[in-house]
């Protein structure tokens, strides 16, 4: 009784000593002084004296939140929730100065209606969330899941695999069961606690393999052509590339693959020499920014001529989704072949025009294509100064002016008839002076030679001999 009355003149003003059937201890300075009958399986029996740390180590896995020593405040009170509801679900901690009061009870905290139906509806909420939610404890222990998770659970006939769900990250989990499903897992911290929250995401996972099976079906029929290709995402990284874009480029694997930039790209190709090197090194980096916005426009389209002697096709389109494609072509062959194909035309041309007859081709439409000095020297006409393409009843004008003759309409019948029929000749007087001979033959095409032969003392000579005419 001396002790009893003791007790109750130290603990806290306003709290009295609990009946002997509630779990309740008592601290001073944080050393046991007394305890319940019903608190004694708390207590280790084995020591003669007992620590607020012992009372604590006992109580943490089912309240997680119990401190490891009471407030510094002089007096204050403080309720800590179990996690569980097996055995009591709330402890009392009340405290006045030196002296510590705790108390287990079974009595759920008073809270005011309002809050009450917010806890409600809280709990309903996070109840009936058709995604996977659930608590795990220190020791990666289940504590609390709701109906998504259990149905998970009953699906595969055991808990799903999530415990291997890291705190604080996001993480992707397949489960394997009548279905690969595939989960998205967001996991944080709260205390000593861990909060995770699972996402189905079998048609995110599903469009994934469906890009990456599309990625790989262009790979492959990229990789057949021989147009160099280079695909750069919407954040201007290079996204794929077939092997010509290696081969005529001549950049390494390794940097392709590692994904550069559109300026790395660049800078890259002007350090290997197969791209025209720039006139100012200084406004290189403004030089292929305007590159890549042309591209992004579908405006870019030009023709390299490398010191190597090759000749590159370059143009850049744009692709959905905000892509760009560079599309490098070799062309130095046909650049060649047309190279040589004028160089041939031209000594053509020079040997027509050293002719001494008169030449004129019409083509099938009857449209005059080419003529020679000499066709120029003898009607004294020059086809290229007219605005319109001249044509064979044009040119019968300029010779029926000369000589008025019957044989000139036969030459437009000849011209616009197809049915290659034989060349003929006729002999016609030049002004009246002095007697001229017209050849006319089919030609390939459909095209029709004309050609004058004018002994040369009688050829009209012109004060400045005209050039060549295409026409």
């Amino acid at each position: 009784m001396i002790v009893y009355s003791f007790l109750n003149a130290g603990a806290p003003q306003g709290v009295t000593l609990p009946p002997s059937d509630q779990v309740s201890l008592l601290f001073h300075d944080g050393i046991l002084q007394h305890s319940s009958q019903s608190a004694s399986a708390l207590i280790p029996q084995d020591h003669e004296v007992h620590y607020w740390a012992d009372l604590r180590a006992t109580l943490l896995p089912r309240f997680p939140e119990f401190p490891d020593l009471p407030d510094a405040c002089e007096t204050g009170t403080l309720e800590v929730r179990a996690v569980d509801d097996i055995g009591p679900r709330q402890a009392q901690i009340e405290w006045q100065r030196n002296l510590c009061w705790v108390t287990l009870t079974d009595e759920a905290p008073k809270t005011a209606p309002s809050e009450r139906a917010e806890l409600d509806a809280l709990r309903f909420a996070a109840e009936t969330s058709p995604h996977p939610t659930w608590i795990e404890d220190a020791s990666n222990q289940l504590i609390w899941c709701n109906q998504a998770y259990r149905g998970i659970a009953d699906r595969l006939s055991h808990p799903p695999s999530f415990s291997a769900a890291d705190a604080g990250k996001t993480q992707r989990f397949v489960l394997s069961g009548t279905s690969q499903d595939w989960y998205r897992v967001d996991s944080i911290n709260a205390d000593a606690r861990s909060i995770h929250h699972a996402q189905c995401i079998n048609a995110l996972v599903a469009a994934e393999e469906a890009q990456r099976n599309f990625v790989q079906t262009l790979t492959k029929t990229f990789a057949h052509l021989s147009t160099g290709l280079a695909i750069f995402d919407r954040n201007g990284q290079l996204a794929l590339f077939n092997p010509a874009l290696v081969d005529l480029t001549g950049l390494r694997v390794e940097f392709l693959s590692a994904k550069p930039t559109m300026l790395s790209f660049f800078d890259q190709l002007r350090e290997n020499r197969h791209m025209p090197e720039p006139k100012n090194y200084r406004t290189w980096r403004d030089e292929i920014s305007e590159v890549i916005a042309a591209a992004t426009d579908g405006r870019y389209h030009e023709t390299w001529s490398l010191e190597s002697g090759q000749t590159f096709s370059v143009s850049g389109r744009p692709h959905p989704d905000g892509a760009t494609a560079f599309l490098i072509e070799d062309i130095s062959a046909e650049v060649t072949v047309t190279r040589n194909f004028r160089a041939e035309l031209e000594q053509a041309h020079s040997l027509i025009d050293g002719m001494e007859d008169a030449m004129a081709v019409f083509s099938s439409s009857g449209v005059l294509s080419l003529s020679n000095s000499a066709y120029r020297r003898l009607w004294q006409v020059d086809p290229d100064a007219t605005f319109v393409d001249m044509t064979i009843s044009d040119c019968i004008k300029y010779w029926r002016s000369n000589d008025p003759g019957r044989e000139w309409q036969r030459i437009e019948a000849f011209v616009l008839d197809h049915t290659n029929a034989p060349p003929f000749a006729f002999t016609f007087s030049s002004s009246g002076k002095y007697p001229c001979q017209c050849n006319v033959a089919s030609l390939t095409s459909g095209s029709t030679l004309v050609r004058f032969s004018v002994p040369a003392s009688n050829t009209p000579q012109t004060g400045k001999e005209g050039a060549r005419s295409d026409r």
